[in-house]
């Protein structure tokens, strides 16, 4: 029987979709067990054949969420026979995809740092994902060595990028109640913000 036509699978699809709704609406400590098991329609005993304890679970809905994207983002990044420019607004257009799949995802990752740094940095560590962030650094400092994009520290381009690309997101019910125009809906102001963050992007990154 396939994956996909297995009930436990399917069961524990449902438990981690819910388990993530949860996460990301009270983040870790205000989740709890209960409310979990109570949106999937199990009881609590039935949530802990899965995932035994809170910590497991978190860990799982983690790396559901990284495993979704990291595959996509590594393919753009890695793609150096492609001008910078150009990788940076595909990248653009695959976190808009996400964030607009999961909006609470950035808030969730904020409050999440806030709350407890190490506990995150273990959930990342327990993933192996430090292969894939590898690969990147390695990628992005040879394009510097070869003079292809300007020698900038790392935590700089990290900082530009993702400060530029995930405020609008964490902000955005401020946006939408102050700064938004009749007729105007917050998808046409992200589009709107695109173009400044590969703008940002480029001049951090161009050698003219």
């Amino acid at each position: 029987m396939s994956d996909e036509n297995n009930p436990q699978h399917n069961l524990e699809e449902r438990i981690l979709e819910a388990a993530k709704s949860v996460f990301m609406e009270k983040g870790y400590t205000d989740a709890s067990m209960s409310e979990i098991a109570e949106r999937v329609g199990i009881n609590r005993p039935g949530l802990h054949y899965y995932f035994r304890t809170k910590d497991k679970m978190f860990h799982a809905v983690f790396g559901m969420i990284v495993e979704s994207i990291i595959p996509k983002f590594q393919d753009i990044l890695l793609q150096k026979d492609i001008p910078v420019a150009q990788r940076i607004e595909l990248l653009v257009n695959a976190y808009y995809q996400m964030l607009q799949e999961n909006p609470s995802l950035p808030l969730f990752i904020v409050r999440e740092i806030n709350r407890d740094a190490d506990f995150l940095v273990d959930t990342f560590s327990q993933l192996n994902v430090e292969p894939f962030f590898g690969k990147l650094r390695q990628g992005l400092q040879e394009e510097m060595a070869s003079g292809k994009i300007r020698q900038v520290p790392l935590r700089v381009v990290f900082f530009t990028f993702y400060s530029a690309l995930i405020f609008p997101f964490i902000s955005r019910n401020l946006v939408t109640r102050l700064m938004m125009e009749k007729d105007e809906t917050f998808e046409t102001i992200l589009e709107q913000w695109k173009p400044c963050i590969i703008r940002q992007m480029v001049n951090l990154l161009s050698m003219k």
